[in-house]
């Protein structure tokens, strides 16, 4: 991290010879190293911290002087895990979190270096050093899902010449765990690389248990956020995992997990906390790592135990606790003023020592950012005619007296196989009958493949509704009607990406999702919160029973949760790692 202020001049400030730019008095400082809440003086110059203490500093007239009298001083939040594509981009993210006190994310590069590439996603990051904060990422080195010529795309020179950025911390999350778990070379190779680089190793183990974990750990990562139970995390932090506790949309844990501290009594000094990518509405309503914080005492942590998780352990575990994660001599100065230590909202928030927020409003400008210039990918390679062909909806059925296996949901992204008996029109399943079971169609942005399923209890009835958000950002398209389907799909097609749903042969949901098919452009959040809430609120309508529409669609395309998924290869079972319906090659034939 680059520091403006010289400490020559820092020196000069805590010594009285220097005035400093902003002076915050009276107010209770959250000493995030001792435990302790003091009543002290801080003197910022510039970007970093000079002073701490009883003592008065020396001012002059551009001196601002802020009186936190009945107030908490604390560190600036950090969130060691974001994914800043929840429909929501880096900035408008941005602009929502850093009022609520985040001063720090640690972003995932997923869809971006899927969409962009290592040079699009290189120039990216450098323009997104104009936003205020602190803005960092974990590099991928696998998708969430396998596809044809994945392991050209993360080209391990490529990406090993992105873990020499300075904005870059570390890996990313491996959702495919059990590639570790099988010593991939290039896997184990990278991040090898990557710890002789001071970097860190973000980890994803979901479902895996205590054995297994020894080889994850043994593999070289670094934490985990995947644990749901008190007795998971546990399990992590005795085999020296950093433990993230998660609060998020999908998965709203604290409850449970939290049980963790307040029950076993273990040391917290390796356990740090993530809001894990949630939903818009969810941030809009629940918070962000102010949240956090917020739930972690009203369940019984300790206040000082909660900051210390969102601040200093969070800085230590990133390695970047010699810069921010505390209030202290030397430390870039991101400040937050608490009027208390049960809302954790605050009133005031300092970045890099300058008022980026008062009140909940954003003060700092916005970088203006084409997000044009970083894509490599055309958003479709085929004309949208091509989707008018009702064959690419339907699921093959040339047996009717063998039964279909259907993924039937269980939760939000859990599905089971189930066998169903159906009847056969021409070769295809019809489901005319069969309230609650849906098509689903994969097909390829080239137009070269469609991979096919039938759902059971994503919803009881939907015409058609298309989208690209999803792990794969190809176009997932699902309904009943599979002329509605067809409308949907051209219509995403038409806008370059983004969700439709179609009933009654109109449009009731549109959201355009120009920016790799996941995110919106708009500097707004409120527009993300707007899109998401009337998504959801129009899928549950139709018999949606679940809570987080979008995790929905972003993991029904991977191929690491259990059950039957829609990859690019097929319909998979992942239990069994068998391709059940291999996709179709499309080619002309389907051409109108």
């Amino acid at each position: 991290m680059i520091r403006i202020a010289k400490r020559t001049e820092l020196i000069e400030v805590a010594q009285g010879r220097r005035p400093a730019d902003i002076v915050i008095q009276g107010g209770m400082v959250a000493n995030v190293y001792s435990g302790e809440f003091l009543r002290q003086n801080v003197a910022i110059y510039q970007d970093a911290i000079a002073y701490v203490g009883e003592n008065e500093v020396a001012v002059d007239e551009h001196t601002v002087i802020i009186d936190a009298e009945g107030m908490y001083v604390s560190p600036g939040f950090i969130e060691p895990h974001a994914h800043p594509w929840v429909l929501y981009n880096p900035v408008s993210m941005t602009a929502k979190v850093l009022p609520l006190g985040t001063t720090t994310t640690v972003n995932d590069n997923l869809f971006f270096y899927l969409h962009f590439g290592p040079d699009g996603f290189r120039q990216l990051v450098e323009d997104l050093r104009a936003l205020p904060g602190n803005f960092f990422w974990l590099v991928r080195l696998v998708s969430q899902a396998d596809f044809p010529g994945e392991r050209d795309w993360f080209d391990p020179q490529e990406i090993r010449e992105l873990l020499e950025m300075d904005e870059v911390v570390g890996t990313a999350e491996v959702t495919r765990w059990p590639l570790l778990y099988q010593g991939d070379p290039f896997l184990v190779d990278t991040i090898e690389t990557a710890k002789r680089s001071g970097k860190v190793v973000d980890g994803h183990t979901a479902g895996c248990s205590y054995e297994k974990l020894n080889s994850i750990a043994v593999s070289g990562v670094s934490s985990c956020h995947e644990a749901i139970t008190a007795e998971e995390a546990l399990h992590r932090l005795r085999l020296g995992l950093w433990t993230a506790l998660r609060h998020s949309s999908l998965r709203p844990d604290f409850p449970e997990i939290i049980r963790l501290i307040t029950e076993k009594n273990v040391s917290t000094q390796r356990i740090t906390m993530t809001v894990d990518g949630p939903h818009p509405g969810f941030i809009e309503r629940e918070g962000f790592v102010d949240g956090l914080v917020r739930k972690a005492v009203e369940l019984g942590v300790p206040p000082m135990t909660a900051l210390q998780m969102a601040t200093i352990n969070a800085a230590t575990y990133l390695r970047l606790d010699d810069e921010i994660g505390g209030i202290a001599p030397g430390k870039l100065a991101d400040v937050i003023l608490l009027p208390d230590l049960v809302t954790f909202k605050p009133s005031l928030v300092i970045s890099k020592g300058s008022i980026v927020a008062r009140d909940g409003k954003l003060l700092a400008p916005l970088p203006a950012i084409d997000w044009n210039r970083y894509v490599s990918k055309k958003p479709f390679l085929f004309a949208k005619e091509r989707l008018d062909d009702e064959r690419l909806y339907r699921y093959p059925h040339p047996e009717p007296d063998q039964p279909v296996p259907a993924a039937y949901f269980k939760s939000n992204v859990i599905t089971e196989r189930k066998e169903v008996a159906l009847p056969s029109i021409d070769g295809y399943a019809d489901l005319s009958q069969h309230p609650g079971l849906l098509y689903a169609s994969l097909i390829a942005r080239n137009g070269q493949w469609v991979a096919k399923a039938i759902l059971g209890r994503f919803a009881v009835d939907i015409d058609g509704m298309a989208s690209t958000y999803n792990t794969t950002t190809e176009l997932l398209v699902i309904g009943k009607r599979p002329e509605a389907m067809a409308a949907a799909a051209k219509r995403v097609h038409e806008m370059g990406g983004g969700i439709v749903v179609i009933d009654g042969g109109r449009p009731v949901v549109e959201i355009p999702l120009p920016f790799t098919g996941m995110m919106t452009t708009d500097h707004s959040f409120d527009t993300a919160v707007r899109f998401h809430d009337e998504l959801l609120a129009a899928l549950q309508e139709r018999g949606f029973p679940f809570h987080d529409i979008l995790y929905t669609l972003l993991f029904l395309t991977c191929d690491f949760l259990p059950g039957l998924r829609l990859i690019p290869y097929g319909l998979y079972d992942v239990k069994r790692n068998e391709i059940l319906l291999p996709a179709e090659r499309i080619g002309e034939k389907v051409a109108k």
